[in-house]
């Protein structure tokens, strides 16, 4: 089998898998206990808590651990928006190829009586500077731009945009939870006001997220109870797992630099062959672009069919988002940089990981090729593309 579906999950490293079972075996206690047991969890939790934060340039004080992205997504966001309305302010600032986290949370907010601006991508999947600093207006309350893409995996530039947010004294959230651990981030470098982060898509366990929230950003609480997380985050702290999302991230950004050389190498072996491919298309940025990630549309087929067929073969791929898996509609993502409706349903995304191979390469890129001839030689969009009835757009 090879995995190469990483920007969905990845596998939990061993050190990740080692750290939980010894707070699992070991170290169970409540952290809010005041008995010994409880106190050493407490240390754990702590221990994690300033780990993570030294990786992206944060104090301790600001890291909040939550459910995972989603969750952080919404409670940033959802804070900005109910300061901003204290202020009479009431306009937010995005993109249209964000993660639906975000997107959904914003259409929550519209109803609300919220003004949404989400901006306008290039052909890459890139947002310029430029055009976040013109969307700002008096009444901006938020912007909030992803680090880099889960699907096409663009990244964007982050650091002018927060310095332009930092100009206009508006807050800046940054969705990196397909960045962290893969590429370097630094919050304070970079002008993050608020950060969200998911330990499963950097090899740790899935359930654990964290919220940076840089000091002075007022935080108002998603689930009430007890007084966890400084009374932003009710409920009882899920300690073997924060353990072991910190565990996972320090070895990944201890490797990253290695990892990003080897899987860029791997990455534009698989983006030469399918280029091979005729009329199909690489989707996103050719060079900033996060180091595992693959996307092609192929003219002619459709997604499902393409992943059924290489699962048959022993390869694990998707077409886009995991999240929007059971949706029949194409990718808005696709769609956002100016894919046709035809064509982004034949999408394909390989993100993969160090644990891959030039043999495996070499046979996702063989696989690839079967699959679409096949598929395209059966497909009446395809025959009618060949004699020329309809024309082609890739």
């Amino acid at each position: 089998m090879i995995y190469a579906d990483n920007a969905a999950t990845t596998k939990m490293s061993e050190t990740a898998v080692k750290a939980m079972l010894e707070v699992i075996n070991d170290n169970y206690g409540n952290p809010s206990s005041l008995y010994s047991i409880g106190q050493k969890a407490k240390e754990a939790l702590e221990e994690a808590r300033a780990d993570i934060a030294g990786v992206i340039g944060a104090k301790p004080a600001e890291i909040l651990f939550t459910s995972g992205g989603s969750e952080a997504d919404n409670q940033a966001i959802i804070s900005a928006a109910k300061t901003g309305e204290a202020a009479g302010k009431r306009h937010i600032i995005s993109t249209k190829i964000e993660h639906h986290a975000v997107l959904h949370t914003l259409k929550k907010l519209e109803k609300e009586g919220f003004e949404v601006t989400l901006l306008e991508v290039n052909g890459d999947g890139l947002v310029t500077p430029e055009a976040v600093r013109d969307a700002i207006r008096e009444d901006t309350c938020l912007v909030s731009v992803m680090y880099a893409n889960n699907e096409i995996g663009t990244i964007e530039p982050i650091r002018e945009i927060g310095a332009i947010c930092r100009e206009k004294k508006v807050p800046f959230h940054v969705d990196a939870v397909q960045a962290i651990g893969h590429i370097p981030v630094n919050v304070e470098e970079d002008n993050i006001d608020m950060l969200s982060s998911s330990a499963h898509k950097f090899h740790g366990p899935k359930g654990v997220g964290f919220l940076y929230v840089k000091k002075g950003i007022r935080l108002f609480n998603l689930i009430e109870g007890g007084a966890q997380e400084k009374g932003k985050r009710a409920g009882t702290e899920n300690v073997p797992g924060i353990v072991a999302a910190a565990a996972a991230l320090k070895e990944a950004v201890a490797n990253m630099d290695k990892n990003a050389a080897y899987l860029t190498e791997k990455r534009e072996k698989l983006i030469a062959g399918l280029k091979e491919i005729s009329h199909s298309a690489l989707n996103g940025h050719p060079v900033k672009r996060l180091p595992g990630n693959v996307n092609f549309c192929f003219e002619g087929i459709e997604g499902e069919s393409l992943l059924l067929l290489l699962d048959d073969k022993g390869i694990q791929a998707s077409s886009g988002s995991a999240c929007t898996s059971g949706s029949l509609d194409p990718s808005h993502v696709l769609l956002a940089i100016g894919r046709v409706h035809d064509v982004a349903h034949g999408s394909l995304r390989l993100s993969i990981a160090e644990d891959i191979t030039d043999a495996d390469v070499d046979y996702i890129i063989k696989s690839v090729k079967e699959v679409v001839e096949y598929l395209r030689g059966f497909s009446p969009v395809w025959r009618d593309l060949v004699a020329g009835k309809s024309q082609f757009i890739l």
